[in-house]
């Protein structure tokens, strides 16, 4: 027992000696730095430059290391210089889907569907609010006591999520969705069984065909995967809006214009909604307008927008199933501040949106689409919907994932004669009542 102890010990010594290592080396960078020249070198250049000052720095200590730990720390310092500092190594690594920073000291990842503890951590909060200043900042967004809450995102598109003291109550926490540089493709998804070729089928069609389409889900679903992934059958000739609170779409097409919410500065003012931005939208001939995520006040104009020719416009909101898409939607124009009657408001939608997709993230981590639902009219004060595709979860494997089927319903959509006029002719085989598949 003593011996396990004094191991521990050992190993807490060595790692705050190295942390001060190369705390000192940074220290000495810094200052070793010519900022004036510097400034003319650029990327892996400028990195290449610097590691050589650092590795003369490194032979300058007289602490003794080996090759792995001199490997280390250099890459660890030059993280610190250029990049995110311990984040840094979490972000390099492809399989890592979410990152979780409880304090300087509690970091857990999601791989493949399960949480785990990192080994990585901060050095102190002071460290960790070094870092997050330096994310939000290059995307024009502040946080500190004024303002301690903070949306933002890194460079590889990934979300950005942090909450400062003194509302986090144990240092700094920090949430990153990742949806890395290179997103999912459909051929990715078909591989996850995240739907089938019938259902990718329906809705390339859809998509040609201009229809108006919602996907609901809950937090971590895959509303914007997806989303992104539906995109790719836009054509390059259209014109596309993007309206984001922090920009996290990765549209392939040329023709896209990207929008930005702003929070407002340290006076409360200057804020600009992402109402502000549909309505400025309309104003630049559009095709289509695609908004991340539906929140508030917007939703009524996003409506308006896909009544009034800009088919084939999309948008996410969070709801566990198609039916609660709908109340969800009236809930969010109600919340605008709009007093219109729950029939005004139901007719909007079922002229408005033609497609609910549901995705769900099911036990175990996997990521299903769930149903896809047609809106084809009002009947008294119920807006009319149809299940076309779903997917039924039958129970559990030995590993703990969810496992299920998907199913045709054998409804044959109503808004067929639009994908035909469109060009897009399904064979009635892909609406045959069936199991269509099972994982």
């Amino acid at each position: 027992m003593r011996t396990l102890q004094s191991d521990e010990k050992n190993v807490d010594s060595k790692n705050v000696e190295f942390e001060n290592l190369k705390r000192r080396i940074h220290g000495k960078l810094v200052d070793k730095l010519d900022l004036s020249k510097v400034g003319e070198l650029e990327g892996e250049t400028l990195r290449r430059e610097i590691r050589l000052v650092v590795e003369h720095l490194c032979d300058t200590e007289e602490t003794l290391l080996n090759r792995n730990e001199r490997d280390r720390l250099i890459e660890e310092v030059l993280d610190e210089t250029f990049g995110l500092g311990p984040l840094e190594l979490l972000l390099k690594d492809p399989l890592i889907s979410d990152i979780m920073i409880n304090g300087p000291h509690q970091i857990y990842c999601e791989k493949g569907g399960k949480i785990e503890k990192s080994s990585v951590t901060f050095r102190d909060n002071d460290h960790l609010l070094q870092i997050i200043d330096r994310i939000v900042s290059k995307v024009g967004r502040r946080v500190d006591e004024t303002c301690p809450m903070v949306d933002a995102r890194l460079p590889d598109g990934s979300r950005f999520n942090a909450i400062i003291p003194p509302l986090a109550l144990d240092g700094a926490s920090v949430s990153i969705r990742r949806f890395g540089s290179n997103p999912l493709k459909l051929e990715d998804l078909l591989n996850f069984k995240a739907f089938t070729p019938e259902m990718v089928m329906l809705l390339e069609g859809a998509m040609k065909a201009r229809l108006n389409i919602i996907i609901s889900g809950g937090t971590g679903s895959g509303k914007t995967t997806l989303l992104n992934t539906l995109s790719s059958f836009i054509s390059d000739s259209e014109r596309i809006i993007t309206i984001e609170d922090a920009a996290e779409l990765q549209l392939q097409q040329e023709h896209v214009v990207r929008l930005e919410t702003r929070p407002p500065n340290v006076e409360g003012k200057g804020a600009i909604t992402a109402t502000d931005l549909v309505r400025n939208a309309l104003r630049m001939r559009p095709e289509r307008i695609i908004i991340g995520e539906c929140r508030g006040a917007e939703t009524l104009d996003m409506l308006q927008a896909m009544n009034t020719g800009h088919e084939g416009s999309m948008t996410t909101v969070h709801a566990n199933t198609p039916r609660d898409a709908i109340a969800r939607i009236e809930t969010l124009i109600s919340m605008g501040g709009f007093d219109l009657p729950i029939k005004a408001m139901r007719q909007q939608i079922a002229s408005a949106v033609d497609l609910v997709i549901q995705v769900n993230r099911l036990q175990g981590g996997g990521r299903r689409v769930t149903h896809i639902t047609e809106i084809i009219g009002m009947e008294q004060d119920t807006v009319v919907m149809q299940d076309i595709y779903k997917y039924e979860q039958s129970g559990i494997d030995e590993t703990g994932r969810a496992r299920g089927q998907f199913i045709s319903t054998g409804v044959r959509p109503n808004f067929m004669t639009r994908l035909e006029s469109a060009g897009v002719h399904l064979p009635a085989s892909a609406f045959r009542q069936r199991v269509m598949m099972q994982d």
